[in-house]
């Protein structure tokens, strides 16, 4: 395969983008149960809850900091390598990533600072506030940042006729001078795929950071260190994966009938249906051969495929055979990484239901064959997120929006020599930063959630601590007290 400047350009943005958007998805769910913590902390005066909270505020500023650095670049690559797309459709992207510096990123900020340094300094009420205002901030974040998304994926409503005929459209912008300008804000930033999108990867940040809590907790049982804290974190992280792994299945299959009313070039890929006049085959594994337009090696289960999003066995949906060569997306990346994804999906729901069942019967604490694996989890969520924006944005080709704008029409007029050398720079600086955050993580999770006890002024109105917090908060205080131990 040859590369060219547009091929390298779009490699250059995956690799950032990669590397970015795995920092966001955690800090959502990590702001979340942050935020959680504290507040039960207030209502129960637990001495480990607090300490829980601070641990994972350290990893949290970490990671919210990193994500902060490999958002930067992206911003600049709109300019650098993509002009054109700034000039066309900056009129609407442009307002939507500014909402969300204005209302999301300035509101993180502010109370981030409240947040990391006001531990024993500030009002504890003030500093649970802080903490739930950054988790209001972060989910702001991805509702802008999603919106956006969603806006170049489906930028107009389709309206259809009695026989399912695509009789209209309704759009909120309109084109003048080869630029798409705002007309109706409400309907770019509630765009028909936006609901979809914004519940799904939503969703995924909060299963991401329950894995990763889920998996802390179960490396400290194993270990036999921090056990209540373990405990706790076990128990948390295990009961959100048990709640919304099933219902990401449910949220992803109305995703998938959304994309397939939208984009259905990218349902035909993700599936490698190739021939429309057919009913589809779930395709459980296969070797797409784009050349002879068919799979090689297929592994399939006939009619399933339509039976998902047709509701029907024998239902049609269209094939790629529909669509002209120069219209359709890669169909190796986006079927594979469709397959990462929902295989990660029912691993995420297996883990819910064994540990629930454990949990529920008394034995979860005592299964070291549940809690060992465990505590390797904590990539399935990353991997998953990986895998699903690679098939939203590879699925999209060869629109960078659709129906306004192509891919190969948004470059800039750059040179091979200029994309790649700054490739190799990001490849060389993103892998040396990023990796020693990673590792700082670890030793801080290595290290535990140690450290002094909260010590609450007198003169500082507060929840009165139950006997059992205010026993747990004397041994706490005591000069032997290991909190390793």
């Amino acid at each position: 395969m040859e590369i060219d400047v547009s091929l390298l350009a779009r490699i250059q943005f995956a690799f950032t983008v990669a590397f970015h958007i795995i920092f966001p998805s955690f800090t959502i769910g990590l702001a979340a149960y942050i935020a959680t913590l504290l507040v039960r902390w207030r209502y129960t005066g637990e001495p480990h809850i607090y300490s829980l909270a601070k641990f994972w505020t350290k990893i949290f500023a970490v990671s919210f900091a990193m994500g902060v650095v490999s958002g930067i670049v992206l911003s600049y690559q709109f300019g650098t390598n993509w002009s054109k797309f700034s000039t066309v459709v900056g009129p609407v992207i442009g307002p939507l990533i500014g909402y969300e510096v204005l209302t999301a990123f300035f509101l993180e900020a502010t109370f981030l600072g409240v947040l990391l340094f006001g531990w024993n300094r500030v009002n504890p009420n003030l500093h649970v506030l802080a903490a739930v205002l950054v988790a209001v901030g972060t989910s702001m974040s991805a509702f802008w940042i999603l919106s956006a998304n969603s806006w170049m994926q489906t930028p107009c409503e389709i309206v259809t006729d009695a026989a399912g005929k695509v009789a209209s459209q309704i759009c909120g912008h309109e084109m003048k001078d080869g630029r798409a300008v705002p007309t109706d804000w409400w309907r770019i930033v509630f765009n028909p795929s936006f609901p979809y999108r914004f519940l799904h990867m939503f969703t995924a940040a909060y299963l991401t950071t329950s894995l990763v809590v889920l998996a802390v907790g179960a490396r400290y049982l194993v270990a036999g260190r921090f056990e209540r804290e373990a405990q706790t974190m076990l128990r948390m992280g295990l009961g959100m994966v048990a709640l919304l792994a099933p219902l990401q299945l449910l949220i992803g299959h109305e995703h998938g009938l959304n994309t397939l009313k939208y984009q259905p070039a990218k349902i035909a890929a993700m599936e490698a249906h190739w021939d429309g006049k057919h009913p589809g085959a779930l395709v459980l594994f296969a070797l797409p051969n784009v050349k002879e337009e068919r799979n090689d090696y297929e592994i399939a289960v006939p009619g399933l495929a339509s039976l998902v999003v047709a509701g029907s066995t024998t239902a049609l949906f269209p094939g790629l055979k529909d669509f002209a060569p120069a219209d359709r997306p890669p169909v190796w990346p986006v079927f594979f990484a469709f397959r990462v994804m929902v295989g990660l999906g029912m691993l995420m729901i297996a883990v819910g239901v064994v540990g629930a069942y454990l949990w529920a019967t008394g034995k979860l604490l005592r299964a070291r064959w549940f809690l060992w694996p465990s505590q390797f989890l904590w990539p399935a969520g990353f991997i998953a997120i990986l895998a699903g924006w690679w098939v939203t944005e590879t699925g999209r080709q060869p629109w960078i929006a659709t129906g306004i704008l192509r891919t190969a029409d948004a470059l800039s007029p750059v040179a091979f020599n200029a994309v790649l050398t700054t490739l190799i720079l990001f490849v060389l600086v993103y892998s040396a930063v990023f990796s020693m955050g990673i590792l700082y993580i670890n030793k801080l999770i290595a290290k535990g959630p140690s450290g002094p006890l909260v010590d609450i002024d007198a003169s500082v109105p507060s929840r009165p601590l139950s006997a059992a917090a205010k026993a747990a908060r004397e041994a706490l205080a005591s000069p032997k007290h290991n909190p390793g131990e």
